[in-house]
């Protein structure tokens, strides 16, 4: 819930994103849905912790199958996400 604020959006594709601070202090664009994961090393997904730490993982899985819930980077899902990679 973000105290009724409007939710932040995408500059390219619009879709609404939420700001995830990683443990190094950098902020990560994802998308504002949470999806449930399964931790899976070396696998090719990736979910943001609420707490900014970035798995390797499957998703979305079924609930009694969640390792947990996290959030999906945006620039995973974002049709426009090469005008944004330095």
């Amino acid at each position: 819930w973000n105290g009724g604020k409007r939710m932040p959006k995408c500059r390219t594709c619009g879709a609404e994103i939420v700001w995830i601070r990683t443990p190094a202090g950098k902020t990560m664009p994802c998308d504002a849905n949470p999806v449930c994961y399964k931790d899976k090393p070396g696998g090719r997904g990736k979910i943001v912790t609420p707490n900014g730490t970035v798995l390797s993982c499957e998703y979305p899985v079924d609930d009694d199958k969640a390792s947990g819930v996290g959030y999906v980077p945006h620039w995973a899902t974002c049709p426009s996400a090469a005008q944004h990679r330095r």
